[in-house]
């Protein structure tokens, strides 16, 4: 009987196992000096614990991240499904209870993200996104909903550019993301800078961060989806002393063959080269489940 009840909590989201998306809207920006739309997933049971207070996660590309963005976003790869993930893996028991804020990309998407870069150059788009995060974004998500405030409890989670802006920010703001995740990270731009400049640097230390790093092993390029990077990167950190299955996670794809894609129901193009490249939102919303477990594991 209680294998039945739970099967039909999962199929219906009966007794508030379903989490809600309660904003998607503009937010206004001072530092950008303009708006920046967001939106807000919080978890099941989030209005029936009056005092409990949640985790977030702050997740870069957002505009893919939720269901609202309909089957057919990305390019027609689909949306992350993060708010279904979540709410799955809130139910079995194998996350704690987050809320998700989701931050729509811009125009400057490259440079918001890319990280620190060579001194003498232009990076104030970068700088300007980590502090609309960190004294507007943060500050009113903390106002307006029930978080905990602390790095422990605050992650980031990004794909490609999205995957080395999140692990970039929490390197350089630890007090801030004590949580961070890069989904096949884009670790090659800017001529490897972050891990030839910024992890092996003399100064480089051990920080209090939980970071999960994965890749595919095949891209649209033809490239290795950052394999050779992502890889580096995890051994640089593993170096400077983090510990892989206890504050580091680094997992490797693999592609999924045509029988396995069938049930996706992908347009012909896509179908073909999903078989050859994991660098899209189809493989980011098949993976997207294990960083949350690593990230926000149940207490």
């Amino acid at each position: 009987m209680a294998v039945i009840l739970r099967l039909v909590i999962l199929m219906f989201g009966l007794v508030g196992v379903a989490g809600s998306i309660v904003f998607e809207g503009m937010v206004q920006s001072t530092i950008l000096q303009t708006n920046r739309f967001i939106r807000v997933y919080l978890p099941p049971g989030y209005n029936d614990a009056s005092t409990t207070r949640f985790p977030v996660l702050y997740v870069q590309d957002g505009q893919n991240a939720f269901t609202t963005a309909g089957p057919h976003a990305a390019f027609g790869w689909g949306n992350w499904e993060l708010d279904k993930t979540a709410d799955r893996l809130i139910a079995e028991g194998k996350i704690r209870p987050i809320i998700i804020v989701a931050i729509d990309c811009s125009p400057s998407r490259y440079r918001e993200y890319r990280g620190p870069i060579a001194p003498g150059l232009d990076n104030r788009a970068y700088e300007r996104y980590a502090r609309f995060l960190i004294e507007e974004l943060k500050p009113r998500i903390d106002r307006d909903y029930r978080t905990l405030t602390g790095p422990e409890h605050t992650g980031l989670l990004g794909s490609s550019m999205g995957g080395i802006g999140s692990i970039a920010l929490a390197w350089e703001h630890p007090e801030i993301f004590g949580l961070a995740s890069s989904l096949s990270g884009a670790f090659q731009v800017e001529k490897q800078y972050f891990l030839q400049n910024v992890l092996t640097a003399k100064t480089a230390k051990k920080k209090p961060v939980r970071i999960y790093l994965d890749s595919g092993n095949c891209d649209y390029s033809g490239g290795d989806d950052g394999l050779k990077h992502t890889e580096a990167v995890a051994l640089q950190l593993q170096k400077l002393g983090w510990k892989p299955g206890t504050d580091l996670l680094h997992h490797i794809d693999r592609p999924l063959a045509a029988e396995q894609l069938k049930p996706f129901n992908l347009p012909e193009d896509k179908f073909n080269e999903a078989q050859r490249s994991q660098h899209n939102e189809l493989y980011w919303r098949l993976r997207a489940w294990r960083p949350l477990t690593f990230l926000f594991p149940p207490e």
